[in-house]
């Protein structure tokens, strides 16, 4: 989901006219070589086409900026950790494994960051996780950072098979498939000179897909996500990373029948669905009302309308990161836990 910040400010012309001169008194530090690993940075100049944009990057890059989590998780399981400049716009703790590499990351905001914090840390190259981030509104558009030579890359599960015009979180025109986050590792992994990495990184992907889906049977259970929010609460709609994790399952969430990506919907409507089981966000993050997992049963426990629900009754939560309910390489994460819920309700087949 995306994130709900207040929108940072546009960084002004004649401060991104300051950056030019920055960037290009410091040349990015871009070489030809590759971080440690034997991996050939062959291919450069590489071009790529990213949500409906031509990306070119000269160099393998070496102070690369990532404003989302989920792209950033990405270039830390790539081994890529040293060529990080700097990180924004966490949801969670750190991925599982990652905590080492992490550490050595500067994170320039807990949100959104300005597009002066992003220019502070010189970046050569800049990726991010949802398209409206680097937007008007968000940290800045993608053409102000490419007038400064710094190329920009967003996952390509934000733009394929989706329509983000409309505002809110998008609507999917298309189920997303985990062959979009595949592309956005294998595709990162070039930029940065390691296919090698990347394909490795697929591989282990799709092999913990295989087990967490090996002999499960989910149909007989229906789902609700909820990613945050008490009040007007976000749902998961039909065709995002919750409904990858549901179809792999054969399962059946109660709001397939909206294409929006995150809807709010009422509870009165939740509960007249009455779904089998709650996956339920666990954020860390304060933006929202009900943010935590603890917040957000306390709330279905003690309200009226949702305290009646099956669900509820018989506490049938699945309690997962934001960042493993977003298109990331950790929706394979939440395919492991859903999975394992439905195993221990008795509702896997």
């Amino acid at each position: 989901m995306l994130p709900k910040a207040t929108p940072a400010p546009i960084r002004t012309a004649a401060l991104f006219a300051a950056g030019v001169v920055l960037l290009t008194a410091c040349g990015g530090g871009t070489t030809n070589s590759s971080a440690d690993g034997g991996d050939k940075a062959d291919g450069f100049p590489l071009t790529l086409k990213n949500c409906g944009r031509t990306v070119t990057v000269k160099a393998p890059p070496q102070r690369a900026v990532s404003v989302d989590q989920g792209s950033t998780e990405i270039l830390l399981s790539l081994g890529l950790a040293d060529r990080l400049a700097g990180t924004a716009t966490w949801s969670d703790p750190v991925m599982k494994g990652l905590e080492k590499a992490n550490k050595g990351v500067e994170r320039i905001s807990e949100n959104r960051p300005s597009s002066e914090k992003v220019l502070d840390k010189e970046p050569d190259f800049l990726s991010a996780s949802f398209a409206s981030t680097l937007a008007k509104g968000g940290v800045a558009p993608r053409e102000q950072f490419e007038k400064l030579g710094v190329p920009t890359y967003i996952s390509p599960a934000d733009c394929t098979g989706k329509d983000n015009s409309g505002g809110g979180d998008g609507a999917r025109t298309a189920p997303l498939t985990m062959d979009s986050v595949y592309t956005e590792v294998r595709e990162l992994s070039q930029v940065f000179g390691v296919p090698e990495r990347g394909d490795a990184l697929v591989k282990k992907l799709q092999a913990r897909v295989a087990k967490a889906t090996d002999g499960i049977d989910g149909s007989k259970a229906s789902l609700l996500y909820w990613f945050s929010d008490s009040k007007a609460p976000y749902l998961a709609g039909c065709c995002g990373a919750p409904g990858v994790i549901t179809r792999e399952l054969g399962a059946k969430n109660v709001f397939d029948d909206t294409h929006d990506e995150w809807p709010q919907i009422s509870w009165e409507t939740v509960a007249d669905r009455n779904p089998d089981v709650l996956v339920i966000g666990d954020l860390s993050r304060t933006m929202q009302t009900a943010e935590s997992a603890e917040k957000k049963i306390e709330f279905l426990e003690s309200n009226p309308v949702t305290k009646t629900m099956d669900a509820v009754k018989n506490r049938r939560y699945v309690l997962l990161s934001g960042q493993a309910m977003n298109p990331t390489i950790r929706t394979v994460e939440g395919l492991e836990r859903v999975a394992a819920g439905l195993r221990d309700f008795g509702l896997a087949g």
